[in-house]
């Protein structure tokens, strides 16, 4: 999937450095930040490691599984292992199971029998968030609440080891954070797991729809530049899925060059901007939460 790197690829690298840069300098001076600031920019840095996180997990920026990792390593989201993410993230980018509601851990899609099991709450509460206001607000904590839930069921060994390594690496950041920097917890977690989670919930929103053909469920946003190289351009996500392993800063360059390939393949599925996401699905429904098919053909 990733590939093996013949060199560094040293725009990931500085971009590692800024971001992890720029998180430690919110941390550490958030008492002399006004909180709505604080707020936005951990939105933005938070948001920012988490495309960071997804470069690395497709092989980037060098040869070194173990060097890469570490830059991703930090637990910023507090309640993702990044091992857990790689892990379901790889799963996801088998193209023929894409919006399979039970082999995509990344589908929205739900089968006919476990959309009964949900009951009327739990249905009431996916329905919101078939739009993008809905999917802004309540989308980080059921995403939370979902994975954590499946985490929790999962008995096998290889996941129990992942979150003990987690719980490792996560108690001396929580020491830094809430102790010696004394960052006020409902700070954090508005800046950063809701204001962060909500900002990356935009790129995901719109970005695959069932379709029988397996190359006509992965979306393209265009035209983004403002959101774009926060998500490192996974924006032009058919083109992310047709070449995974090729890195952010070449992605918007070989989409411009296969274009008009990429569009025949996905059907056309093409939105111009974010302002278009936006306005059809601010308050309209992106998609129905049962798959039409059932499973993924």
């Amino acid at each position: 999937m990733s590939g093996a790197r013949s060199r560094a690829e040293w725009p990931t690298i500085l971009l590692a450095v800024l971001i992890h840069s720029a998180w430690v300098s919110l941390i550490w001076f958030h008492a002399a930040i006004p909180w709505w600031m604080f707020v936005a920019a951990a939105s933005i840095v938070s948001a920012w490691y988490g495309s960071l996180q997804h470069e690395i997990i497709h092989g980037h920026p060098t040869r070194s599984a173990a060097f890469n990792a570490a830059l991703a390593a930090p637990p910023l989201w507090l309640w993702l292992p990044f091992e857990r993410y790689r892990d379901t993230h790889l799963q996801h980018h088998r193209d023929a199971r894409l919006t399979d509601p039970i082999d995509d851990p990344e589908s929205r899609y739900w089968t006919q029998e476990a959309w009964a099991r949900l009951g009327p709450i739990g249905r009431a509460w996916v329905l919101a968030q078939t739009t993008l206001a809905g999917r802004l607000l309540l989308g980080p904590s059921w995403a939370i609440g979902r994975f954590l839930w499946t985490e929790a069921r999962m008995a096998d060994r290889r996941t129990r080891r992942i979150w003990l390594r987690h719980s490792m690496l996560l108690a001396p950041f929580l020491y830094w954070t809430f102790w010696i920097c004394a960052v006020p917890p409902w700070l954090y977690v508005l800046g950063v797991i809701q204001g962060g989670g909500a900002l990356t919930l935009i790129r995901s929103h719109a970005e695959h729809r069932a379709a029988i053909e397996p190359a006509r469920r992965t979306a393209i946003v265009e035209n983004s530049f403002l959101l774009g190289p926060i998500f490192l351009f996974n924006n032009l996500h058919a083109a992310h899925h047709r070449w995974p392993s090729l890195p952010w800063y070449r992605l918007p360059e070989r989409y411009r060059r296969e274009r008009a390939a990429l569009l025949a393949e996905n059907g056309g599925l093409v939105y111009r901007g974010y302002g278009e996401v936006f306005r059809r699905f601010l308050l309209t429904p992106h998609d129905q939460p049962l798959h039409p098919q059932g499973r993924a053909p």
